[in-house]
């Protein structure tokens, strides 16, 4: 997989050994500049074009971006609720994505959202809910804000704030 970002295969690696394993990757010894930097990070695993495991940060809770994706990736690969953990004789049919996140900005207006370039950040109370932009079958903003909105469970017709992000995604 050497034409994988170096980000991703921090993420392969881990995802490899923690299935095989259980044990947890070292962070690397010689880590990339964007591994040393602190940001909310998501890793996404797809197998034959189908999400297969979705888990990330919104704000850091890691020192680095490194140690997000090793925690991140390994709760993609078998906490996901949606979906049973990744099987060993899966490994090698993943294709994983990480996306870096920027720092969320409040909007004024719906107009300043676009599903392919922001990601959107829907809360009400303790109510959360995130969607990652650029994901196929997400086209317009009522989509992606429909889909937050389910994901935290707020009801649309409730009083809730938006904020946008956006992501250097990793393949």
């Amino acid at each position: 997989m050497s034409e994988e970002h170096p980000l991703v295969q921090l993420a392969r690696r881990t995802i490899e050994k923690y299935v095989m394993t259980r044990e947890v990757l070292s962070p690397p010894t010689d880590p990339t500049p964007e591994m040393m930097q602190r940001a909310g990070v998501f890793v996404s695993l797809h197998k034959s074009g189908t999400l297969r495991g979705c888990i990330g940060t919104i704000e850091p809770v890691e020192p680095n971006v490194a140690q997000e994706i090793i925690r991140n990736a390994i709760s993609a690969a078998t906490r996901d609720p949606r979906f049973p953990p990744v099987r060993e004789d899966e490994l090698d049919d993943l294709e994983i994505s990480t996306d870096v996140l920027g720092e969320p900005e409040p909007i004024e207006s719906l107009d300043q959202l676009d599903p392919q370039r922001y990601g959107v950040i829907v809360e009400k109370g303790f109510h959360r809910g995130l969607l990652l932009p650029n994901l196929d079958g997400v086209d317009t903003v009522q989509d992606q804000l429909s889909i937050a909105l389910r994901k935290a469970y707020i009801n649309p017709h409730e009083e809730y704030r938006i904020l946008r992000f956006e992501v250097v995604r990793y393949r």
